[in-house]
């Protein structure tokens, strides 16, 4: 994984690049004392990983990660431990308190490889052209391993952000993977979208009204963007007329 340290203090950039060499799977790729020439390196280059201070002169750590739109990876560093909530409010992967233990050190960057590791994999299985139609199953990667799932035992998906839901008969998995990618590879007859959280299989569909779709254990709100496409599709061309 490369990673960068973008902190504005040399004692601590030194710490950092110092745990970074003992993990063998990290490349220290860039050295940053302030946001803006990290935000330079990050235009030209690719980085996985990201060891960002939040107080730093000029624009906060906190300031800048808001403000890019693909950031890799975060891991905040900070002597201050009531900013702590700031940063897991931008989906940092771990908050590491200065002066920072190997020991912690280890354990925040093992978990940001898992997430790096999940997202390198695509999730769900893309069947090939010639036997896509026949397929009425898929395999979807999550807590390390690939569960078969058929089509008829999802019941509905929530999104999450980098995340989703799925609902099955078999429990609850949680892949990493946003919703638009996983409702692309899912058979649009089965499955559709009804509002920006939520994919439903319609076979679990019991009743549809002008705001909420009910499934069995809840209610989901039908939104006004997928309404008319959801209705013309689901409904009135299977409904019975006089």
């Amino acid at each position: 994984m490369k990673c960068i340290i973008v902190d504005d203090e040399p004692l601590a950039r030194e710490g950092m690049e110092l745990n970074v060499k003992e993990m063998g799977f990290l490349e220290l790729v860039g050295q940053f004392h302030n946001a803006i020439t990290a935000n330079a390196f990050l235009a030209e280059h690719e980085v996985d990983l990201m060891f960002l201070d939040i107080q730093m002169p000029g624009i906060t750590g906190v300031e800048w990660l808001k403000g890019l739109d693909k950031p890799p990876l975060v891991i905040f560093s900070t002597a201050y431990p009531e900013f702590a909530l700031k940063g897991f409010e931008l989906n940092a992967v771990d908050y590491l308190l200065k002066p920072i233990r190997l020991n912690r050190f280890m354990k925040a960057v093992n978990k940001a490889k898992e997430i790096h590791d999940l997202r390198m994999v695509e999730p769900i299985s893309e069947p090939k052209d010639d036997t896509k139609e026949i397929l009425d199953y898929t395999y979807v990667l999550a807590d390390r391993k690939y569960t078969k799932l058929f089509y008829k035992e999802i019941q509905l998906i929530e999104g999450m952000k980098d995340y989703v839901i799925i609902h099955s008969s078999k429990g609850k998995l949680m892949p990493a993977m946003n919703l638009s990618t996983i409702m692309r590879q899912l058979p649009e007859h089965i499955f559709t979208r009804v509002n920006k959280s939520y994919i439903v299989n319609v076979q679990y569909i019991q009743s549809v009204d002008s705001d909420f779709i009910c499934m069995a254990d809840r209610e989901i709100p039908l939104g006004r963007t997928y309404k008319e496409a959801f209705m013309n599709q689901f409904i009135k061309n299977n409904l019975l007329k006089r």
